[in-house]
């Protein structure tokens, strides 16, 4: 073989003439036109998605008005509530220590206003939402066009895909047929996901009854929101409206049309946020996050709902977005600077609901709307996983606070996120503080004399009785908010659906305790995370774990072992030094010291089955499973048995079917271009003509070579004309 064959590639516009002067996408579109399922992906229709300049003007968008006078009303008792709670939290710890409080007691007494005034925002936004309005749904025509947008980076393809059947038949069945898409936007990277993938969307494509397209990225620019932005400047023009899932995420087709309903009578809106239900737990902490979620998420939603008004926030799924809005204003810009703090843009649903609103743009959450449903991460360590990179998007938002054009309640929600994760370094430095206190008492001598001729002493002030009622209040700021959320569940069919009366009281209990036990580590992983951020190190990006496993003792204990050390410690010293502490720090100690224990037992399904079975931790989700959930695993299973060979990749040398499988779903953007770019694809060229037989080309290819197969017709045709 010559260097010219080395190179040829027989896709590439040169080898066929009548394809000269063609686009990219056009040359592609002509290649796919003799296989199965038709092209890849349909025929462009671009929109200008111009990078924003965030201290510049914004774009003109709607006049965004007044907030309507109950979204004031719910925005002083949420926000002047807090200020008032935390004036009054910090005038009680001014009496607690005296006039003249030493370093140790100002620096404590600042820390407690900042948790007290937290732990308080928390009740008094919840309070809040007795204030909600609830969105009208108007009758009438509507013909926007709606695509159904799902980003995935090396996922489950069977259960992505069996999500998406369920959901193309609901669209169906509830006459959004004619108007709705599905797009598959892939950013995966590695061959045997990527060929899983193309095979269950391949599939998909054969039993939905909604056209369902499939476009994979080369270049993984920007992430998700890159991804998103990508469909957005290629076939954004082509809808009027997109409703963006995650991996793991559906939106009932019913709650759909509802949406599209709402935001096509009212043309100032750009995006309407549901409220996602966590479903599909099996370890305890799974169920345990679900029913926290389901119990109490809806009284939570209804205050978010009820002080946002028209500037609510976005998180990043399980939204409908006006796609012309969302072009005009969410072209996001890198930060300067190398991650964690430059770079691309992490947490970018914050961001782009704030550039949403600062254009004039309606930004609601409409917390009426059920049939939204989400998964929850499987343990304790792999939501440690997720929170790392949610720590480090949040604490980006530092840089954005101050921008042109954003409303306060848009950089409220950044202050929010931001004190989500500062809060535990936060708690962590008043514990320390406390007891570098109760240390400087015990080890200290006292000077009541501290003046030459001074007649009086100077006794030391601490009012312990009032301490006492300030940790009562701050209890009952945390408790409270739950409690609400029970009486709100037993005052709906929401309590029998979950069990009853009786059993949700008893789960409710149990979920405190273990959020108890849970609490302190988190607070301890939270801190180090931060730390690690502060100090430059970048999260990267790996796929998410959607279905864990009980980690094995040897995990549980490396990833523990400090925690268990500073608990043991801190309750030797406290036990020899000042016993009396040990009734305060008890929670967390006990916490601290069964932490392997906690993060491996919560992550058992046995342990989930056993709560299920005697009525713990129930959801209604769980008792009466929602259709379109009932009918996603029926077909993931369906999907999966004919989508995911024993053999992997070799399989496809084989199975012609599957070959032009394959093929149908080579995107417009393939292997097209300078022979730079193409590398990997002539390598392994090169590598499968020089094979004696397939599985020496698949122990010749790399990854990024075997990927390059996948990506290339004439690549797979000439794997399968090799021997087996």
């Amino acid at each position: 073989m010559n260097d010219k064959d080395l190179t040829h590639d027989p896709l590439e516009p040169s080898a066929d003439p009548a394809l000269l002067g063609l686009s990219e996408d056009a040359r592609w579109q002509s290649l796919q036109i003799d296989l199965p399922g038709g092209p890849a992906t349909p025929p462009e229709q671009p929109l200008d998605m111009p990078e924003q300049n965030l201290r510049g003007r914004p774009p003109h968008g709607p006049d965004a008005g007044w907030p309507h006078p109950l979204t004031i009303l719910a925005r002083l008792v949420a926000f002047g509530g807090a200020a008032v709670i935390a004036w009054t939290g910090w005038q009680q710890m001014n009496a607690v220590f005296g006039p003249n409080p030493t370093l140790l007691q100002m620096v404590l007494q600042v820390f407690f206003a900042l948790t007290f005034t937290w732990v308080g925002f928390s009740f008094t936004s919840m309070i809040a939402g007795f204030l909600a309005r609830t969105p009208k749904t108007p009758a009438g025509p509507n013909n926007a066009t709606i695509a159904v947008v799902m980003p995935v980076y090396n996922e489950n393809s069977a259960e992505t895909a069996g999500l998406l059947a369920a959901l193309a038949r609901d669209l169906y069945r509830v006459g959004l047929g004619d108007r709705a898409e599905i797009f598959v936007l892939s950013d995966s990277r590695k061959p045997v996901p990527v060929f899983e993938e193309m095979l269950a969307i391949s599939r998909l494509r054969d039993i939905s009854p909604v056209p369902v397209w499939y476009r994979r990225r080369h270049d993984n620019k920007g992430r998700k929101a890159g991804n998103v932005a990508d469909f957005v400047m290629r076939w954004g023009g082509r809808y009027d409206q997109m409703v963006v899932l995650d991996a793991d995420s559906i939106i009932g087709a019913t709650t759909i049309k509802t949406l599209s309903a709402r935001m096509n009578a009212d043309p100032a809106i750009g995006l309407l946020q549901t409220m996602p239900m966590l479903v599909g737990g099996q370890s305890i902490f799974a169920r345990l996050t679900q029913f926290a979620g389901r119990i109490y998420g809806p009284a939570i939603a209804r205050g978010v709902s009820a002080w946002s008004g028209d500037s609510g926030n976005f998180w990043g799924h399980n939204a409908l977005i006006r796609v012309s809005a969302f072009a005009q204003c969410c072209g996001l810009p890198e930060f300067p600077g190398r991650p964690p703090f430059g770079g691309h843009i992490l947490s970018h649903d914050f961001v782009e609901a704030a550039l949403l609103r600062r254009a004039g743009w309606k930004v609601r959450l409409d917390h009426d709307l059920r049939d939204s449903f989400e998964g929850s991460p499987p343990t304790l360590l792999d939501m440690a996983v997720r929170e790392r990179r949610w720590a480090q998007g949040n604490l980006q938002h530092a840089r954005l606070i101050f921008s042109r054009g954003f409303t306060w309640t848009n950089r409220a929600h950044f202050i929010i996120g931001i004190f989500g994760f500062l809060m535990s370094p936060i708690w962590l430095a008043m514990i320390l503080v406390g007891l570098a206190l109760t240390a400087n008492v015990l080890l200290s001598r006292p000077d009541y004399f501290p003046q030459t001729y001074q007649l009086f002493p100077e006794w030391p002030v601490f009012d312990p009785v009032r301490m006492l009622w300030l940790f009562v209040a701050a209890m009952s700021f945390l408790l409270v908010p739950k409690f609400i959320g029970i009486l709100r569940a037993w005052s709906r069919p929401l309590a029998r659906n979950a069990g009853g009366p009786v059993r949700l009281l008893a789960s409710a209990f149990f979920e405190i305790l273990l959020s108890a036990l849970i609490a302190p580590v988190q607070m301890l992983i939270q801190s180090r995370q931060i730390f690690d951020i502060l100090r430059g190190r970048d999260s990267g990006w790996e796929a998410q774990v959607r279905a864990g496993q009980m980690p094995p003792w040897r995990v549980v204990l490396r990833r523990h072992s400090r925690h268990v050390l500073l608990g043991l410690g801190t309750l030797i010293v406290l036990g020899i030094f000042s016993p009396s502490q040990l009734v305060w720090l008890s929670p967390i100690l006990a916490g601290l010291i069964l932490s392997p224990l906690t993060s491996r037992w919560s992550a058992s399904p046995v342990f989930g089955r056993w709560a299920r079975r005697h009525g713990l931790l129930v959801t209604p989700e769980e008792r009466v499973p929602p259709e379109i959930l009932t009918a996603a695993n029926a077909l993931s299973y369906r999907i999966a048995s004919t989508t995911q060979p024993r053999d992997g990749i070799a399989a496809i040398g084989s199975d012609p079917a599957m070959q032009a499988r394959v093929a149908s779903l080579l995107r417009a953007g393939g292997p097209v271009g300078p022979a730079a770019t193409r590398l990997d694809a002539i390598s392994a060229g090169a590598k499968i003509a020089h094979a004696a037989h397939q599985a020496e080309a698949l122990s010749f290819l790399t990854e990024a070579e075997k990927l390059a197969m996948l990506e290339d017709h004439a690549l797979v045709q000439a794997f399968a004309k090799l021997p087996k």
